[in-house]
């Protein structure tokens, strides 16, 4: 994979032509699966020749954990512009909630290609920022809740599975989120924490 260009004009152009690669890999990883995607496949949906591909990506398997990192770098970012701090308990856990499961509704092939093809890349190098990236975000949702607990006086029996809890049912919203369904993803945030809160509709 070629360095990125520094001028600035040329590295958002550059930048912008990369992200489109990575999406269009993850719709294919998402339907085929990675091993039964080709090069072929993918200079198809992208336009470019291999050597574009590799110009922009580099291998397959760094094309697969630009997917994993298109999903974790952004929520993290997103999540540390919400100023949770200054927000109530209640309000910083939706809040967060509600940008994770737009994020996540919004790469719904990204988490299909995570979920089904972390273990292609869980011996690499590379896949140990992807985890303290994952390991960020599940510290940050803790410590939420941790504000419900002693500020809303919920009481979780047990945070850690509360934790996990949440993480599974957001990490399955691919499977069955469909964009033009009955609800938003704002609605189905909020309907997470509801049942985590003991909340009536």
């Amino acid at each position: 994979m070629a360095a990125p260009p520094t001028r600035p004009a040329l590295r958002r152009r550059y930048d912008a032509k990369r992200e489109g690669v990575v999406e269009a890999a993850a719709r294919l990883f998402a339907e085929r699966g990675y091993h039964a995607t080709t090069m072929q496949d993918l200079t198809a949906a992208t336009g470019l020749t291999a050597g574009g591909l590799y110009h922009y990506i580099g291998s397959k398997e760094q094309l697969l954990i630009a997917i994993c990192d298109a999903l974790m770098e952004p929520l993290l970012a997103r999540a540390a512009a919400l100023g949770l701090d200054a927000l109530d308990a209640e309000a910083a856990l939706r809040a967060l909630v509600r940008t994770w499961v737009e994020h996540v509704a919004a790469h719904r092939e990204h988490m299909v290609v995570f979920v089904q093809e972390r273990h292609v890349i869980e011996r690499e190098p590379q896949w140990r920022h992807i985890v303290a990236s994952r390991k960020r975000f599940e510290r940050l949702l803790e410590r939420t809740l941790a504000r419900v607990e002693e500020e809303e006086a919920a009481t979780f029996a047990d945070r850690r599975l509360t934790t996990f809890a949440l993480l599974g049912m957001v990490n399955h919203l691919p499977q069955w989120y469909r964009p033009r369904g009955r609800l938003t993803p704002a609605q189905i945030a909020d309907g997470f924490c509801d049942m985590l809160l003991g909340r009536r509709a």
